[in-house]
């Protein structure tokens, strides 16, 4: 019994130690959202992200595409309408099983496979056409929001013009490493 007893507290403790996945904050001018990454699935696309976050954690870029029931799109514009200096683009991880899910942030990219860098987009709805299918590169899920979504469905309903763009700008104040205070 003594042995037996042993066994479940090694198990306990050891599954109290387990890696967890990083997860960011996202702080915008509609509220606060969380992201869990997903570094197993998509390390290479995490270790972009998180690098623009560690290089200028995306302060004062906006939402700039907004398309209700689709996705909201941002981090590649200023709030001044200016592009953000980008990074290198990287190489393209939609052939990692994640499906593009409500609630999921994938990479945005132009037409070329291997071309994304800073811009990302969370899913407002399914959006399982985006996924790599056969030959056909997808649209790289990398993570999922675990509170906020309430957030992301403010920001998919505010009133757009031309380009998809907000008429009043939506603004990434901030996407920090969450150090663990909110899960």
């Amino acid at each position: 019994m003594k042995q037996l007893l042993s066994f479940f507290l090694l198990l306990i403790s050891a599954s109290t130690f387990a890696a967890t996945n990083p997860t960011v904050v996202m702080d915008t001018s509609k509220g606060r959202i969380v992201i869990e990454l997903l570094p197993t699935q998509a390390p290479k696309t995490v270790a972009n992200f998180l690098a623009y976050v560690e290089k200028d954690g995306f302060n004062k870029t906006t939402f700039h595409r907004v398309i209700n029931s689709f996705m909201i799109q941002g981090g590649g514009f200023k709030d001044s309408g200016t592009k953000a200096t980008s990074l290198s683009p990287i190489e393209n991880e939609s052939k990692n099983g994640l499906s593009n899910e409500r609630g999921t942030i994938a990479m945005a990219r132009t037409n070329q496979p291997h071309s994304a860098t800073r811009q990302f987009f969370i899913n407002h709805k399914d959006n399982a056409f985006l996924d790599a299918q056969g030959s056909r590169w997808g649209y790289a899920v990398f993570g999922r929001v675990t509170l906020g979504m309430d957030v992301v469905d403010k920001i998919a309903n505010v009133k757009t013009g031309g380009a998809d763009k907000p008429v009043q700008a939506v603004i990434i104040n901030s996407i920090t490493l969450n150090a663990g205070e909110l899960k």
